[in-house]
Order: structure tokens, then C-alpha cells, then sequence
């Protein structure tokens, strides 16, 4: 049984638990307007991306305080395998982790063990927005190993190489397939839907089920989405909030000749 955390429990990991799909969206315009209209729709997680979106420590905390008020199980993607950056964003209030360019094993196993507790882990204890300042201190320490949702990131070919013993660490909770890395990776410049890349994709899904984790994937079109679920993906990323942006004002100026 999963635990509750502050406010909310973690319905993302206990339903992917149960083989239900997940849906999501990534947020990389570090706007607290478009998350705040965003949260208002049917997504059952949000991707705060601190890798590649210029969002900083502050603004991190604002959009989990603001993600934190709805139905929407926020996560988020940090810069590296860092025990400081995890336990950063799990301190502020993130309900899971993606870890990036997980390529062995060994770099599975940190990604773990930043993010758990002792005995499980080594994240360190302190006085945090993630049990309200104390007010939930005993509950979240005895429910937050369970709670936490761990994702690690398959994006590149030596990870394809050693998919099945990077699934086999206990405590890793998703197997998250990188199509954009994985494509350089593999000698293809934006081709997400070359054979090499979709034989890569079903690789990474029969591993998970093999090892009993859970596929994850970022789609960027309705294809891919598509795709994407036929595959047996389960936690499903789909596009970002940028692209809704763009998408829509494409649309439009298709319409007067300017697109």
C-alpha cells in the first residue's frame, strides 16, 4: 500500500502499479499562468524540467507550490544524477524523479539511493515544504520510500546495451526512453520514428515487463502518442507546454498566409 504525503497521495505510482496509463505533459516556459491553466485540465502529472528549461531553484519551488494545489502529481526532472539536486527537489515537494542518461547499473543504483531514506538511501532529513514544515514530519518519513515515484532515463545506445541489469535495481520505478537523445545516440538527426529508433523503444518495453518496471516516454504529435501506447508505454508524456503554445499560434497564422 502506498503512502499518503501531505496532502495528497502519489496516484500516478499506485496506478502504474495497477498497469494503468498515465498521462502528463513536460513544463519548460517556467510560466506559473500557463501551469496554473494547465492544471485545470485532465493531466495526471506535470514535468518540471530543470535539465534543459532555464527554471532555477525558486521558480522550481513556486510552480510545485502552485502544481501542489489540484489533482496533478507534480514531478521533476533534474540536471544530473546529483544526491544534492535530488534531494533538493524532493525536499521542495516533487512526488517523483526523472533522472537523466542512465547508463549502467551502478549510475541506477545512486539515482536510488539520493532519492530514498535510510536504510533504503542516503537523502538526507530536514525541515521542508515536502511535510509542510513538520506538520507532517513523522507521516512523510515513514511513507516517502514508497511514495516517491523514481524514474530513470534510457536515451542513449550504451543504455540499450545494459537495459536489462539497470532494470534489475530494486526501487527504480520507471524506465523512461529518451527518443531526441537516443536519436543522436544512434547516428539519426531528428528521425524519432526510424525503425532503429522504434526497434529501441520496443527493447526498452519488454525489458521493463521482463523486470516487472514501468515503459515511460516523452511523445511530441498525436503519432507519436499513438505510437506510443500500442507499444504498451504506460507513463506518457505528451508534448510540452511550450509546444501547446506554438501549436495554437501556427494554427492561426496558417489560416492568414504566415505560417
Amino acid at each position: 500500500m502506498f503512502g499518503s504525503i501531505g496532502w495528497l497521495p502519489n496516484t500516478v505510482k499506485a496506478r502504474l502499479y495497477q498497469n494503468d496509463a498515465c498521462f502528463g505533459t513536460w513544463i519548460n516556459s517556467s510560466s506559473p499562468t500557463i501551469v496554473d491553466y494547465l492544471r485545470h485540465l485532465k493531466f495526471d502529472w506535470f514535468l518540471i524540467d530543470t535539465e534543459h528549461a532555464p527554471v532555477n531553484q525558486e521558480t522550481m519551488v513556486h510552480l510545485l507550490q502552485l502544481i501542489g494545489d489540484s489533482q496533478v502529481v507534480p514531478i521533476v526532472r533534474v540536471g544530473a544524477n546529483d544526491q544534492y539536486l535530488i534531494k533538493l527537489a524532493l525536499d521542495c515537494g516533487a512526488r517523483g524523479i526523472i533522472v537523466p542518461l542512465i547508463n549502467s547499473k551502478e549510475e541506477a543504483e545512486r539515482a536510488v539511493s539520493f532519492s530514498k531514506y535510510p536504510p533504503n538511501g542516503v537523502r538526507g532529513v530536514g525541515p521542508v515544504r515536502a511535510h509542510r514544515y513538520g506538520l507532517d514530519f513523522g507521516s512523510y518519513l515513514r511513507a516517502a520510500n514508497q511514495d516517491i515515484l523514481v524514474v530513470g532515463q534510457i536515451e542513449t545506445n550504451e543504455a540499450l546495451q545494459h537495459v536489462d541489469e539497470i532494470l534489475q535495481v530494486e526501487g527504480l520505478d520507471v524506465a523512461f526512453f529518451g527518443p531526441s537523445d537516443m536519436t543522436m545516440s544512434l547516428g539519426l538527426i531528428d528521425d524519432r520514428t526510424n525503425p532503429r529508433v522504434i526497434e529501441a523503444m520496443k527493447l526498452v518495453v519488454e525489458s521493463c515487463k521482463k523486470h516487472g518496471k514501468i515503459p515511460g516516454i516523452l511523445t511530441v504529435t498525436t503519432q507519436e502518442t499513438k505510437t506510443a501506447i500500442d507499444l504498451g508505454f504506460k507513463f506518457i508524456g505528451l508534448s510540452s507546454d511550450m509546444r501547446f503554445v506554438a501549436s495554437g499560434a501556427k494554427e492561426f497564422l496558417k489560416v492568414v498566409g504566415r505560417a
